[in-house]
Formats: C-alpha cells, structure tokens, sequence
C-alpha cells in the first residue's frame, strides 16, 4: 500500500514539476532579460555622465569666451572715448592753428603797412629825412632806435606765429595719427568681438544638441527602468505563481496520499472483517462438543500462502506488514520522499563538514573594507570600458566592483541593477570603507569621509571623487 501511495505521491508531483517547470523557464529567460536591460540602462547613465561632462566643459568655454568677449567690449568702449577725445583736441588744435595763422597774417600786414609807409615816405632817402628833421642827434637816434625796435618787434612777431603755426600743425599731425592708430585699434577689437561671438554662438549651438541628446537619453533611460521594474515585477509574480504552484501540487499529493491511504485501511479492515467471519464457520467440535482450535495451523498456512502468493506479511494484529524497506533498501519520509540511507550523513559528520565548510568560509575572505579600498585605489586611471572587467586594461562600473571582490574571494553579481541587492542594507550615515554606494544605474566603493572611488566614464576612467552624494543615492550594500 505504501509503496503505491508513494508512486502515486511522486506521480502527482512529476505532473506539477512540468508545469512549474515551465513557468521556471519564462522566469529565467526574464531574468537573463533584465540583465541585459540592467546593462543597458547602465550603459545609458554611462552615456548621461558623458555628455552632461561635454555639456559642462562647453559651459565654461562658454564663460571663458563670454569673459573675454566683454573685456573686448570694454576696450572697445574705452577706445571710442579715446577716439572722441582725439577728435576734440584734433578740432581744437584746428581752431588754434586757424587763430595763429589769422595773427599771423594780420601781423604781416601790419608790418606791410608800415614799412610801405615808411618807404613811401622818404623812399631811398628815408634815413636822411629822418635826420633832416630831427631836431638834434638825440632825437635822430631816438627815431632810429625806435624805428629798429618796431622792426625788431614785428620781426618776432612772424617768427612767433610761425613757430605756432608749425607746433600747431605739429599736433594736428600728431593727433590725426594718433586718432588713426585708435581706429585702427577699434576696428581690430570689434573683429575680435565679432569672432568671440561667432564662438559663443556656435558653442551655444553644440550645448544645446548635448542638451537634446541627454533628454534624449534620459527618456532611453526611463524606458529602461520602466522596462526593468517591469521585468521585476513579472519575475516576481512568476517566482510567486511557481512557489504556489508547488505548494498546491505538494497539498493535492498529501491529499491524495491520505485518500488513498484511507481507502487502502478501509480495504483491509473489511478484509480482516470477512477473514474473522470464514475463520467461524470453520469452527470444528471434538467428541465432548469442545472447539477445536486450529487457528495457528490455519494461520500459519494462511501466512505461508499470502507470503508465497503476495509476498505480503501480516503482524499479529492481521496489519500488513511492510517489507519493501528490507527488500528494496529503500526508505521514506512522511511525505513519500525516498531517503537514501547510503547517502545520509551522520551527526559527527555534519558536525564536522559544518566546522570546516565555516573554516574555509572565514578564509575566504581576508582583509577588510579599508583593505578592498587599498587594493581598489591602484586601479585609479586606469580606462573606463563598458562591459568590461578588466582593472588594468578597462572595467565598467560594476565591473571593476566585482573584479575587486573578487580578488578577495568574495563572489558579486554582473550588474550594478543586480549589486544592489548584494549584501546587508546599511544607511548612508553609517556608510563605511568597502561599502558599495548604489545609484541608479551605477555603482562605487565608498573610501570613507564622504569619497568614493569608481570606473566613471570614458573620459575620467577610473577614478576618486569626493563627493559620494554627487548622485541621488539608491542604496548603500555591506558585504563585509
């Protein structure tokens, strides 16, 4: 009987593992899916932190040039002040040398007149009027005199308003080229603005396609993650519907165990009912009217033919006594599973396998968090390459975390989607060396003090930076 409740127990639960099975394979074939969407969303953060780094570098060639530019502006606002004054000494010096050339020429005509008076006058015999009619030699050499210093005057007079007219034209001169140079300056600062914003602009332009792509790739990695809680939610609902399963498979099989098992007692009580029945009507009387009791020859026989014919033993009770343990060497649990007694491990044995499965588990691992953050640091500069694992010719983010546990032992998932759920939860406060700071989409082993140390991106490789909440911070995992 119990072998048959057994087969029929193993029967249902081979029926319900195919099912299960099923489901088991969409569930993995969703786990290899999410995997490669966790890459993916990786690889598109990955992208976000490159170009947002572009982005950032073009704002300060921006601001450099914007800099620049107004520098130049002022220049050349300084330059038209000094243009402007330029012009006004140019027009004064104008007006100064149109003054002294009017004296000049008033003065000439002056001098005109009255040497043509005085010649006009005596003529050739001028000075011999003049002594003629000078009253003595006195007055003869007064009137010389004074005619001497007139001419004398008028003399310095001209020689004056030249040299005016020579300085002023001088300044004219000088301040004309001066003016020129100015121009000249200005037109070569308002170039330079002209090409300063040409620049600006242009790099305005290319900032604003950084812009678009990380929109761009903010939305790819929003779809990512949607796709990812997505695929979670349905590899747990899956995992829940397998585990159900199971249980329903595993509930009907006990059922169906104790139904047969209670129709099987049912079978055999009614058996030994009527086994009672035929043992009285085959009662025997001796001559006394005494009942001869036969019922151990008759038992023995009876136990001898069921031996022979069904192989089956019955106790004293008329229970069926199971031998398939004897025979088959095969035993079984209250479920119907088969326990195979070669295979069983004894007490001192699991004792021992356990201390020494916790022996190699401690050895495993050697070091600490501050010895993973050591190790972790010689890598810095090496180059950042998606996907990859190597910590000398290029890693990813959760690349390069794995391969640095790994080097002590310690075995960590692929993804940093996966990373995340390595380990123990700690909180950020309590954030220590060698725990891993988990972001959205990316990955780093904290330093302590509030630094970290990270495959980044392509640009930057492999590196330290100091601040760990430069990100919005996922979760913080302790693996040590």
């Amino acid at each position: 009987m119990k072998k048959r409740i057994v087969c029929l127990t193993l029967a249902l639960l081979m029926t319900a593992t195919q099912v299960v099975s099923v489901s088991a394979s969409r569930e993995d074939e969703l786990r290899e899916e999410q995997a490669i969407t966790s890459q993916q969303l990786d690889a598109t953060y990955s992208r976000m932190d490159e170009l947002a780094y572009a982005k950032s570098q073009l704002e300060n060639e921006i601001s450099e040039l914007d800099s620049n530019l107004v520098s130049v502006m002022v220049s050349i606002d300084t330059l038209k002040g000094d243009i402007d004054n330029k012009e006004v000494d140019i027009i004064r010096t104008k007006q100064d040398l149109a003054k002294a050339q009017k004296a000049r020429d008033k003065q000439y005509e002056s001098m005109k007149l009255r040497i043509q008076a005085l010649y006009e006058q005596g003529g050739d015999t001028a000075w011999f009027q003049m002594m003629l009619n000078s009253e003595d030699l006195s007055d003869l050499l007064t009137r010389a005199e004074n005619t001497q210093q007139m001419y004398e005057q008028d003399r310095k007079n001209l020689d004056k308003y030249v040299n005016t007219i020579n300085e002023v034209n001088n300044l004219k001169t000088q301040y004309e080229s001066e003016k020129a140079e100015l121009e000249e300056m200005k037109a070569s600062y308002e170039e330079q603005s002209y090409n300063l914003q040409c620049q600006i602009d242009q790099k305005k332009s290319e900032s604003a396609d950084y812009e678009n792509e990380i929109a761009y790739a903010q939305q790819q990695a929003t779809e990512y993650a949607n796709l990812l809680a997505e695929q979670t939610a349905e590899i747990q609902r899956l995992e829940a519907e397998r585990i159900a399963a199971e249980e329903e498979a595993r509930r009907q099989a006990e059922e169906e165990a104790a139904r047969q098992a209670a129709e099987e007692a049912a079978a055999e009580e009614a058996a030994e009912q009527e086994q009672e029945s035929d043992s009285e009507e085959d009662v025997e009387y001796d001559e006394d009217g005494n009942e001869i009791d036969n019922s151990d020859d008759e038992s023995e026989s009876d136990s001898d033919e069921d031996v022979s014919e069904d192989d089956v033993e019955y106790d004293e009770n008329g229970d069926v006594v199971d031998n398939a343990s004897s025979s088959d060497d095969v035993e079984y649990d209250e479920y119907g599973n088969v326990i195979d007694s070669d295979n069983t491990v004894s007490a001192e044995d699991y004792e021992s396998e356990q201390s020494s499965s916790s022996e190699s588990s401690s050895s495993s691992y050697s070091g600490s968090g501050s010895s993973v953050v050591d190790y972790a640091t010689q890598f810095v500069g090496n180059p950042y390459v998606w996907g990859g694992t190597s910590l000398t010719n290029g890693a990813d983010c959760s690349g390069f975390v794995q391969s640095v546990y790994a080097n002590f032992g310690v075995s960590l998932p692929r993804t940093s989607y996966e990373q995340q759920n390595a380990g123990t939860e700690v909180s950020y406060a309590d954030a220590q060396p060698g725990d891993l700071i988990c972001y959205g989409g990316h990955v780093a082993i904290y330093m302590g003090n509030g630094r970290i140390v990270h495959a980044s991106n392509s640009v930057d490789g492999i590196k330290i930076s100091d601040n760990a909440a430069y990100r919005t911070i996922v979760s913080v995992r302790r693996l040590v």
